[in-house]
């Protein structure tokens, strides 16, 4: 590891090779710009974080304790408080990423305005915003860092060598706010070479890990609504291999490549695949079509088509739209034949969509896959489509129906109600989702945990607070009261808002560029200095 004193040593040569006409460069200054910018193209992101993805899931393979989590961040100053406060609350910001929802992205940064999760908005919206996150995420560092130069500064000034020489340690041994960031891709934004092209895009802006799912394209549906179609194994494949192509064209070698497969959900396909060989997937795939026996052509309207499904001709069940309907209660079996054939095929970890979060439900599931594929990990969305509070109060209700207990206390179809919130039961599940996490690593194959856009919803409550108060009777003390005073007693450095937007780092680039002629911003008229944090 290079010391901040190495990198002066060869700042100062640098300099030296160009004799006088460099002399007004100060080699510390150069130093310090450098460290302040340690990443200088996406690609050295995607590079330098799929490498830190590989590791923690070899890291979970090992022990599922070590599992990871994110949550969906729809801007990149979302993002960077994400990150600074993870930093200040944990030390470190290992095994904690950040989540990159097509969801959020529809809703809230397409140029249309909000739009449904169905792909309609821009594809260049979703590299635009990886590059964004991670352009806030290096300014979090250049930040930071800045700090840290101020208090070896001042130490120096006071002669406390001590001082200085801790602040440069802990130059030396910085981390970065720089993690992986699992991008959606949705279905791909059309055919493959589409797909191929968007990855191309999202590599490029820093994403190491791109999630694929296997809707149809152009009939893409949120995962937690209905009407959902998917596509024959092959055309899903074949855009598994767009996106590691992707990654292999540009350098990225251990990229991850997260399939997600939406068949619990989805009971449509939009076509039928033609089988090569007796067995093959497609053949697989075209067991679960439904459809009416037939034994005679005299059967068979205009229009109609038959395909053969073991021994029997069936008459496959159509929409008005042609889409083709799939035999009921066969989501779990596509499930895993999905999950198995994509880890067989390139895919490095798996998404099963679920109506519920039911950890007994995900860990059926994924044993069958496992029984194929031994190493199979999940990535989860705890998704706020699911209601929690109802969902693991009715767990707790049907668990303790079963086991004999007493519930005749409570109304399963009502359990939501406040008047429940301090019974045993409502204690017990309250428990059961505070420990969901931990015990689905540990029993459910799942290797990372991410809400999909929950600062959405906190950006949603937040604004609705302050509304209510700002504007009611509080006026500005409901400002101050729930915003500003919790800031400063909780050691947000956003409070400096000046210096968040970089204020003081341009203060130090007009001292590096002008010397004594720079006119700084941070002088003793500056009413950040009002603030302790």
């Amino acid at each position: 590891m290079q010391t901040y004193k190495n990198k002066i040593q060869q700042a100062t040569q640098t300099l030296q090779q160009q004799g006088s006409t460099w002399a007004a460069m100060n080699p510390e200054y150069v130093t310090r710009m450098q460290l302040q910018n340690r990443f200088n193209t996406g690609l050295d992101i995607a590079k330098y974080t799929a490498k830190i993805m590989r590791e923690d899931m070899a890291n979970y393979d090992k022990d599922p304790a070590n599992y990871t989590q994110s949550l969906g961040c729809w801007h990149g100053f979302i993002g960077q408080q994400k990150m600074i406060s993870i930093k200040k609350h944990f030390g470190t910001t290992r095994s904690r990423y950040l989540y990159l929802s097509g969801w959020m992205v529809a809703a809230m940064r397409s140029e249309f305005g909000p739009l449904p999760d169905q792909s309609m908005h821009e594809k260049t919206s979703v590299p635009a915003l990886i590059e964004e996150l991670y352009t806030f995420l290096k300014q979090a560092d250049a930040r930071e860092l800045q700090h840290l130069f101020k208090e070896m500064d001042e130490a120096r000034e006071a002669g406390d060598q001590v001082r200085e020489q801790a602040a440069q340690q802990k130059i030396d041994d910085f981390e970065t706010h720089v993690v992986p960031i699992i991008a959606d891709i949705d279905a791909g934004f059309g055919n493959e070479e589409a797909t191929y092209l968007l990855a191309k895009k999202m590599i490029e802006a820093g994403a190491c890990c791109i999630q694929l799912e296997n809707q149809v394209s152009d009939a893409k549906q949120c995962g937690h609504q209905d009407g959902k179609v998917t596509v024959p194994h092959e055309d899903f494949l074949a855009k598994i291999n767009a996106v590691r192509y992707a990654f292999l064209e540009l350098g990225v070698d251990d990229g991850v490549i997260v399939a997600r497969t939406d068949s619990l959900g989805a009971g449509l396909t939009q076509k039928i695949p033609v089988s090569q060989t007796e067995g093959d997937l497609a053949e697989q795939y075209n067991a679960f079509i439904d459809g009416e026996e037939i034994t005679s052509l005299a059967e068979m309207n205009s229009g109609d088509m038959a395909i053969k499904q073991g021994d029997q001709l069936i008459k496959p069940t159509r929409l008005a739209n042609g889409l083709v309907r799939f035999k009921p209660n066969t989501g779990e079996d596509r499930v895993v034949l999905d999950c198995i054939t994509s880890l067989q095929n390139g895919a490095d970890l798996l998404w099963i969509e679920t109506e519920k979060p039911h950890i007994g439900q995900i860990a059926s599931i994924v044993n069958r896959i496992r029984d194929v594929v031994p190493s199979a990990k999940l990535v989860y969305n705890n998704s706020p489509s699911f209601n929690w509070t109802l969902n693991f109060r009715q767990q707790i209700f049907d668990t303790w129906l079963a086991e004999g207990k007493d519930v005749s206390a409570y109304q399963r179809e009502k359990l939501m109600l406040q008047e429940y919130d301090e019974t045993a039961l409502s204690v017990e599940a309250d428990e059961q989702i505070r420990r969901f996490q931990k015990d689905a690593a540990a029993q459910a194959g799942i290797f990372h945990h991410l809400i999909t856009l929950p600062t959405y919803h906190t950006a949603a409550l937040s604004t609705d607070n302050l509304a209510k108060d700002y504007f009611g009777e509080q006026g500005m003390l409901g400002y101050v009261l729930e915003v500003q005073r919790k800031e400063i007693r909780q050691g947000l450095a956003c409070v400096k808002h000046q210096d968040m937007s970089g204020s003081n780092m341009g203060d130090d680039h007009k001292e590096y560029f002008s010397g004594a002629h720079a006119l700084k911003a941070s002088g003793k008229d500056n009413t950040m200095n009002q603030f302790a944090v």
